[in-house]
């Protein structure tokens, strides 16, 4: 059977699931996926078929479309690869606004869409911090925006960079929720100010009535694939 393992965080874990469930909907594929009840919170139902074969392929990043428009006759192994490419992203993308009907009546904090002037800001840290684009670009894109409340989540809320910015905006409110809830709680604020990562970029996928800010980044000099070039976000400079 095509089954999915936990390889990587959980925003790595979403976007791998719902490209494989896409194609196993496609070709009615059996699928066994890691984490399926926790995704399934946010309203995302993974699909699994009833084809198995006695032979597997691998899925990758370059092969992911060739093998969706394929007639496919093998399992696959999905858990080597993230994803992640534009393309994959994007396809995504728009298959959970297709379904964010779903999504939201999942969300505990659906009473918030299109109900407020909040700003998100996720800030991704801990093994990544290398990659953040530093306390300028999150104070130049906090002072662009007209809010009402400042909420700031990340995952290290003792790095100097989440010290120096409650200090700067003394009312705002660290967001200290568990990652399921952090994505609904986010996904219903009106701007988003997004970090690096897949977490960030999932919190993106699944706002549907948000500005989505993020970091210009090269994609070579990242450790993800170019998962936030989404039609109508804005690329900031993080000069």
């Amino acid at each position: 059977m095509s089954f999915t393992i936990e390889n990587g965080r959980l925003g790595n874990q979403i976007i791998r699931n719902l490209a494989v469930s896409l194609l196993a909907e496609k070709h009615n594929l059996k699928v066994n996926y890691c984490n399926h009840e926790l995704i399934h919170h946010l309203g995302i139902n993974l699909f699994s078929g009833k084809k198995n074969y006695p032979t597997i392929q691998n899925l990758t990043d370059t092969n992911y479309f060739t093998i969706y428009n394929s007639n496919l006759t093998s399992n696959i192994n999905a858990n080597d690869h993230y994803l992640q490419t534009k393309e994959i992203t994007n396809f995504l993308y728009y298959y959970l606004q297709q379904i964010k009907s779903s999504i939201i009546l999942k969300n505990p904090f659906k009473e918030r869409y299109k109900n407020n002037n909040d700003a998100f800001v996720h800030i991704r840290l801990t093994d990544a911090a290398q990659y953040n684009p530093g306390i300028k670009y999150y104070i130049h894109a906090i002072n662009n925006i007209k809010f009402d409340k400042l909420y700031i989540s990340t995952d290290d809320i003792n790095h100097t960079i989440i010290k120096e910015l409650l200090q700067l905006y003394p009312s705002s409110e660290l967001i200290n929720l568990d990652e399921i809830t952090t994505f609904q709680f986010a996904s219903t604020c009106k701007h988003l100010l997004l970090s690096h990562g897949s977490f960030s970029a999932v919190i993106g996928y699944l706002s549907f009535f948000s500005d989505i800010y993020y970091p210009q980044y090269e994609i070579n000099k990242i450790w993800y694939g170019d998962m936030f070039s989404i039609n109508n976000w804005i690329k900031l400079s993080v000069a």
